[in-house]
Parts: structure tokens; C-alpha cells; sequence
């Protein structure tokens, strides 16, 4: 045994020994079991060994340009908050799973929101329930009285669950309290008196978003409440007063709301600003699944008012795997943007995906924008990828001329340079669709050796993506069933389209005309990508500016 874990013990990823261990256990009984902890013990410790080492370029499906957690669960993005030139971002983690399981908040920090540094687990389950989503402020001003040294306090807002209360039947089992922090949120302490607010008789009441309003100094909660959202204002975090609900009769209402947002943008073009409330939506997104709606309109501190047509439900993503994504708290106004992130997966399928030691990913950060159409008045939220990201690029090869691709070719952008095409992988390019016939084109990633193929692209104006023949997908029914397509026609036959596309391991991004709509797909080939073209299925497209950039390992 000792021989045999003396030769694992130079295997890359020291989960694989792990493995072979939790094997041999079942195998042979727990004394040998103990037995060979032992020796994995002196052989670790042994300076002439070496180290057992987790690397995380070497996972077949590890995101490398995204953040995900070393090993178990992880979902929705919590407690987003910036506080000296540190990005945090907490989340929905599960320590002793790769399951949804009770909930803790994870943590890490950045100084870029690209590159992560995990630190330990921020918050537990206790007497009141596990710790759900919510939210994080810098109390500034120390309304709470809870500062006692240098730093202000940190604040976070979050749903507790009482797994006990929902087993034996009740519907309030759900609370809101909150949590400080002294020391940059390296440590918690929970507040004594929660919960802040407790549940009023509503089954579905959580993931609480703290905001700060100017006008009013005051407080604001939003979170929601089964099909709608409901507001509350506090002095203090501590003591909450009911405002106003929203919601009830505008938007999509298929499933559940939840992970609320709320703030302000100004408008591209015009010196005025609107308010935004972003809701999330499991089942009822019209991707299938879980997806985020948005509203625009006007809040007074107590009561949002849509200024868009009631019946019109707009949507953040269009694509399957981008869900109960939030905006960092405390950015500062010099910086300008408002930034987000959501968790990259489906309640669909999350919990089945082909990954063996960890399961999930947060989506690349974003900036968010709000544009006018000057025609119909009708207000869009666009996102863009953070400029942060350009820290990662290297290769990157700059085509300037015309090209034309028929349905009976194909241009390949994986052949250049001498380099082999490896994954993350950004492609920049634009079709002129005022010289082009094709109403079916786009781009294609795939691997002769598997038949694994991938496309995006447009077909009759929509985009689209397919992930039918990606690779492995037969893990749940509902991944991979059918082409995906955005609901509305999305370009017209005279304009340029820009793709903006982000390929890493197991995901795409793609973000049209600057952010005027993006799409995210996981997708998880059986070997890896070898190929990347770009290809036109009816009559000729003509493309240029097509730009190709390698992406460095953020691990």
C-alpha cells in the first residue's frame, strides 16, 4: 500500500490520491484505511517527497478565467462590497458537498476582480438557520454604533433558513439578520438580535439587498417575497419599517423571485439618471430555467414606479447560465461604473454537471449601462465586460482586411502564428451583413477526433446558441435539448455586427455591439477544443476586424 501511494503521491492533482485512499478504504476495510493515511502523512512530510500539490490549470472543466471555489458547491454571489481597494465577494457555499446543501457565505477578495484570493468561510449556519443570500455595506457614518476602532463597520444583510421550520410544515421559517466585520471582514460577529426583521407569514422571503439612499438618508432593503418585491427603509441596519411592494402584476412570474438589486444609472447621452431593479426568476426564464429580468423607472426611497410598458419583460442575459447576478456596493464615485456578477449556471441542471470536486462559477465581471432608444423610448441595460480583464490578453493577432466565408468553406482562426489553439480564448470580430446573403452564419469550436461541436452566431436576425453535439451532455435532459435562440429578432440585414466572444474550459460569454445583448452557455467538450472557425450555413457572410487574443490563467 505504502509502494503503491508512494507513486500517487506524485500524481498532479492531489485529489486523485484522495480518491484512491477513499477507494482502498472501501476495499480493504477502515485499519488498512488508517493505515494508509498514515503513510500518506509521512510521505507528505517528508522533505524529499513531493508536496501533494491541487493544481487547478489541470481539471478538465476548471474555469480558467473565471472564479470559482477550490472544491464543493457554490452558487449565488452574496455581500458584494468595496472597501480599501479590495473587492469582496462572498457566496453561497456548501463545505462538505458538491450539492446544494446548508448554506454558508464563502469568501474572497481581489484587487481587480479578475485574479482571487480565497479566505476562510465568513459566516455559518446557527440556532436560526442556514446563512441564504443577501448583501454588504460600509456603514460610513456608523449608523449601527457597531465601529469600534479604525475601520468603519461592515456590514452584511442576509436571509437566515431554518431547515427545521420548512421540514415541520411552517411558512416562516425564513428571517433577515445581519453580521459585522472591524477588520475588512477578515472576521464576523453576528448580531445578537436578530433577526431584523422577521418573517411575517410569507414562505418565500429572502436574499435582502442593503442600499444607502442620499435623498432621504435612509436605509433601503429590497428583497423578495415570493411574486414581488418588497421594500423596507432603517436608520440604523437594525430597526426596519415596511415601505411599499412592486411587482405583483408587471414582469415575468414563472417561478420564484429572487436576488433582488436596486441603483441608479445615468442615462448614455443625456445628463439624467434612472433607477434600476434587477430580479432574478427560477423556473420562468425564457432560456428555460433560471434567468434575470430587469425594470426601469423611478424610486423615491419608498416606492419604485416602472416607466417601461407593463407588459414588457426585459431580460439581463439570453442566455442559460448567467443567474442571480448583483452589483458590488461602495464602488467608488470616482470609478463610475456600476459592476456586476452572476453565478454562471441553471438551477436546471447545476447540480449534475460533469465536474468532480467542485461545481459552479461566477460569470466574468461586468460594468452595466443604460441606453434609450430614441424611437420607441424604450430603456435597455447593456453589459460589457470589465476593462480589467485586458490583463489577462497575450498573442493577441489583429486581422484588418475582408474576408468572405460560403456555405462550402470555412475561415480558420485557430491556425495562426504556429500556435496551438488553447482554451480561454477571446475572439473579436465584426460581419458586415450589408455585404453578406448568408441569414445563417457564425462561429464554430469543435474537436474531429470526438465529433464534439459548438456554434454561436445568427440565423434569421436571432442569436443563437448550440450546445447539442458540445461535448458531454447527457447528464441532464433539459441541457442540451434544443438550439437556443434569443425570442427577438436581434439585428437587421444593414447593419455591422460586433461579437465580443469569451471561451474558457466550460463557458462562453458572448456580447453583441458593445453589450447591447450577451449571451452565457456553459458547454463541456469530452477532450477539449481543438478547432476554431468561423462558418456560413446559407449564402455568403462577410466579416473583419477579427482579432484573436490567448487568455493567461487567472489561478
Amino acid at each position: 500500500f505504502a509502494a503503491t501511494l508512494h507513486l500517487e503521491s506524485n500524481a498532479r492533482n492531489e485529489r486523485q490520491v484522495l480518491r484512491s485512499i477513499r477507494k482502498r478504504i472501501n476495499e480493504t476495510g477502515m485499519k488498512y484505511g488508517l493505515l494508509l493515511l498514515f503513510a500518506l502523512t509521512l510521505i507528505s512530510c517528508s522533505k524529499e517527497q513531493p508536496a501533494l500539490v491541487f493544481e487547478l490549470q489541470e481539471e478538465q472543466y476548471r474555469p480558467q478565467i473565471h472564479f470559482t471555489p477550490e472544491a464543493n458547491w457554490m452558487n449565488d454571489p452574496n455581500g458584494m462590497v468595496y472597501y480599501e481597494d479590495e473587492y469582496h465577494l462572498f457566496y453561497q457555499y456548501h463545505p462538505d458537498s458538491t450539492v446544494w446543501g446548508p448554506m454558508h457565505w464563502g469568501h474572497a477578495v481581489s484587487k481587480d476582480m479578475v485574479t482571487w484570493e480565497r479566505l476562510p468561510i465568513a459566516l455559518y449556519p446557527d440556532s436560526l438557520g442556514d446563512i441564504f443570500s443577501g448583501s454588504a455595506v460600509i456603514d460610513w457614518k456608523n449608523t449601527t454604533g457597531f465601529q469600534n476602532g479604525e475601520h468603519p463597520p461592515m456590514v452584511a444583510i442576509f436571509t437566515q433558513h431554518l431547515m427545521e421550520g420548512e421540514r415541520s410544515g411552517r411558512i416562516d421559517f425564513q428571517t433577515q439578520g445581519i453580521a459585522y466585520s472591524l477588520d475588512k471582514g477578515r472576521t464576523w460577529t453576528v448580531y445578537d438580535g436578530n433577526p431584523v426583521i422577521p418573517n411575517p407569514g410569507i414562505k418565500d422571503f429572502r436574499d435582502p439587498k442593503v442600499i444607502w439612499h442620499e435623498e432621504s438618508e435612509k436605509w433601503v432593503m429590497v428583497f423578495a417575497a415570493g411574486d414581488r418585491i418588497k421594500f423596507y427603509t432603517s436608520s440604523n441596519l437594525i430597526d426596519w419599517q415596511f415601505e411599499s411592494d412592486y411587482g405583483m402584476e408587471e414582469g415575468a412570474h414563472g417561478g420564484v423571485w429572487e436576488c433582488p438589486d436596486i441603483f441608479k444609472l445615468r442615462i448614455e447621452g443625456e445628463d439624467r439618471e434612472k433607477w434600476v431593479l434587477l430580479v432574478s426568476i427560477n423556473p420562468g426564464a425564457p432560456n428555460g430555467g433560471s434567468g434575470t429580468q430587469y425594470f426601469v423607472g423611478d424610486f423615491d426611497g419608498k416606492t419604485f414606479t416602472n416607466s417601461q410598458y407593463p407588459e414588457r419583460t426585459s431580460w439581463l442575459d439570453y442566455g442559460r447560465d448567467n443567474y442571480a447576478g448583483v452589483t458590488w456596493s461602495d464602488i467608488p464615485e470616482e470609478d463610475g461604473r456600476r459592476l456586476f456578477i452572476g453565478w454562471m449556471s441553471n438551477w436546471d441542471y447545476a447540480q449534475v454537471v460533469p465536474t468532480e470536486e467542485w461545481r459552479s462559477a461566477m460569470t466574468l465581471p461586468r460594468s452595466l449601462h443604460l441606453k434609450r432608444n430614441d424611437q420607441t423610448g424604450v430603456y435597455s441595460v447593456e453589459s460589457r465586460p470589465v476593462k480589467e480583464l485586458e490583463s489577462l490578453e497575450s498573442d493577441k493577432i489583429e486581422m484588418k482586411y475582408n474576408a468572405k466565408v460560403g456555405k462550402n468553406n470555412v475561415y480558420r482562426f485557430d491556425q495562426r502564428n504556429d500556435k496551438q489553439f488553447q482554451l480561454p480564448y477571446k475572439l473579436e470580430v465584426t460581419f458586415d451583413l450589408s455585404e453578406s446573403s448568408s441569414k445563417y452564419f457564425g462561429i464554430r469550436l469543435d474537436n474531429p477526433e470526438t465529433g464534439d461541436v459548438y456554434e454561436l452566431g445568427f440565423k434569421d436576425g436571432r442569436l443563437f446558441s448550440d450546445r447539442t453535439k458540445s461535448g458531454n451532455t447527457d447528464f441532464e435532459e433539459r441541457f442540451a435539448k434544443e438550439i437556443h435562440y434569443t425570442q427577438t429578432r436581434n439585428i437587421s440585414d444593414d447593419q455591422k455586427v460586433e461579437l465580443e466572444v469569451f471561451f474558457d474550459h466550460s463557458s462562453v460569454e458572448i456580447f453583441v455591439n458593445k453589450g447591447e445583448f450577451s449571451m452565457t452557455e456553459l458547454y463541456f467538450p469530452k477532450q477539449g477544443y481543438m478547432r476554431g472557425m468561423i462558418f456560413s450555413k446559407e449564402g455568403e457572410v462577410t466579416f473583419n476586424g477579427l482579432t484573436t487574443t490567448s487568455l493567461k490563467s487567472i489561478w
